[in-house]
C-alpha cells in the first residue's frame, strides 16, 4: 500500500493524492510511505522517482547496517527499529530530497503510522517540512527502545531477586542475549546521528540540530544503559558461580568427613570379613562386640580429629 500526503503552498494538506499530482505547482512538499508495498508499488521506487538502483537494492536487501548514503538531489538513510515482541531488527528505508521525503518498509511499521496519523496535522511539521517529518520518524523509532530497555532491566532485577532459581544462567543469558539485539541495533544508530550532526551535505539548519541533539542524547543514555546492564550480567554471573563453587565445596568437604571415618571402619569389616579358618578372634566368645566396640572407637576418635582439624566449621 502506497499513502501519500501533500502539502500545498498555503500549508494545507491533502491525503492519498494520485502520484502525478506530487509535482503540483502548489506543492511545497510531499511524502510518499510505501508501506508494505507489492512488486507493481515497489517499481515506482525507479520508474516515478528514478532513485539510484544501489539505494533500491538496499532497500530489498533487508537488515543493512543502519548507514546515510549521498545522491544526487537527494540523501538515503537506512533506520533500524526493533519488534517489542521478538527484538528482531526490522528495517525502514528513507530518501529525503528538498521537498520531498520517501519511506519504504516491507514489514508494518507502528512508528511511522503514528507520525503520519498524528503528527502530520500539526501546523509546525506543515511548517518545518521534511527535515522535521525525519526527526519525527527518527525520535519515535528511537523512544520505542526505551520500554524495551525497562523491560529488561526490570527482568534483570526480578532476577537478581532470585538467586536460587533453578533455571538461573538461562533466563540470564536470555537477557543478555536481549541486551546484545538492542547493542547491535541502537550503536550503529548512534554512528548515524554522529554522521548527521556532523555533516556539512545535509541542509540541517540550527533549529532542526537541536532536535538531533536530543535523539543523540537519548542514544547516549541507551547505550549507557545497555552497557551498566551488560556489566551488571557478568557480575551476576560470577556471583552465581562463586555461590555454586562455595555450596559445592561445602558438600565435598562433609562427604569427605564421612569417608574420612568410615575408611578405617571399612578396612576393619573387610579384614574381619574374609572368614579365613585360623583367624583367632572368629573363635574368641567376645570378638564380635569386641570389634563392634574398636570400630567405634575409631569413629569417635576420627570424628574427635576432624573437629579439632575443624573440618565441621
Amino acid at each position: 500500500m502506497i499513502h501519500t500526503s501533500v502539502v500545498t503552498n498555503d500549508l494545507k494538506i491533502m491525503t492519498d493524492v494520485p502520484m502525478d499530482r506530487l509535482t503540483g505547482e502548489d506543492v511545497k512538499w510531499f511524502w510518499v510511505d510505501f508501506d508494505v508495498p507489492s512488486e507493481e508499488e515497489s517499481a515506482l521506487l525507479k520508474s516515478h522517482f528514478n532513485f539510484h538502483h544501489l539505494a533500491i537494492e538496499d532497500c530489498f536487501h533487508l537488515l543493512q547496517r543502519p548507514k546515510l548514503d549521498y545522491y544526487d538531489g537527494y540523501v538515503f538513510f537506512v533506520l533500524h527499529t526493533l519488534n517489542t515482541e521478538t527484538l528482531s531488527s526490522e528495517e525502514v528505508d528513507i530518501f529525503i530530497g528538498h521537498s520531498f521525503i520517501v519511506t519504504f518498509h516491507s514489514l508494518p511499521s507502528p512508528h511511522i503510522e503514528t507520525v503520519r496519523q498524528r503528527k502530520m496535522m500539526d501546523e509546525t511539521t506543515l511548517t518545518k517540512g521534511v527535515m522535521h517529518i525525519f526527526y519525527l520518524i527518527m525520535d519515535k523509532i528511537v523512544d520505542e527502545y526505551f520500554p524495551i530497555m525497562y523491560k529488561t532491566e526490570d527482568a534483570l532485577d526480578q532476577l537478581d531477586n532470585q538467586p536460587n532459581n533453578k533455571n538461573f544462567i538461562e533466563e540470564l543469558f536470555e537477557i543478555r542475549s536481549r541486551l546484545t539485539s538492542l547493542r547491535r541495533s541502537i550503536f550503529p544508530m548512534r554512528e548515524l546521528l554522529y554522521r548527521i550532526l556532523n555533516s556539512e551535505r545535509l541542509d540541517i539548519t540550527k533549529d532542526e540540530r537541536v532536535y538531533f541533539m536530543d535523539i543523540d542524547d537519548h542514544l547516549l543514555r541507551l547505550s549507557e544503559m545497555i552497557e551498566s546492564n551488560r556489566e551488571i550480567t557478568v557480575d551476576m554471573r560470577e556471583s552465581y558461580m562463586s555461590l555454586n563453587s562455595n555450596r559445592m565445596n561445602s558438600i565435598m568437604k562433609t562427604l569427605t568427613v564421612i569417608t574420612s571415618v568410615f575408611i578405617p571402619l571399612t578396612f576393619i569389616a573387610g579384614v574381619y570379613g574374609m572368614n579365613f579358618q585360623y583367624m583367632p578372634e572368629l573363635t574368641w566368645r567376645w570378638g564380635y562386640f569386641g570389634v563392634l566396640g574398636f570400630m567405634v572407637g575409631v569413629g569417635f576418635a576420627m570424628s574427635l580429629w576432624l573437629w579439632f582439624k575443624g573440618w565441621f566449621k
